[in-house]
């Protein structure tokens, strides 16, 4: 595990800001945890596996889910 993410926080704010998304709604659809990206902002650790589940739901998402993610 490791304790700072700067790579993923930044690919994180780019993805919402591009899809139109709160971090909110990001946490709660991407990782079924609403405060995620607070939370690693403010340094939680993440395991490997939970950075690529992340990077994975970027990846997979698209446009016509955005009306689902509100």
């Amino acid at each position: 595990m490791s304790k700072h993410h700067p790579d993923l926080l930044a690919e994180i704010e780019a993805f919402v800001a591009e899809a139109g998304m709160s971090e909110i709604t990001f946490g709660r659809k991407a990782m079924s945890d609403p405060h995620f990206v607070r939370d690693i902002r403010n340094g939680r650790r993440l395991w490997p596996e939970t950075e690529l589940r992340a990077r994975n739901w970027m990846r997979d998402w698209s446009p016509d889910q955005q009306d689902a993610a509100a």
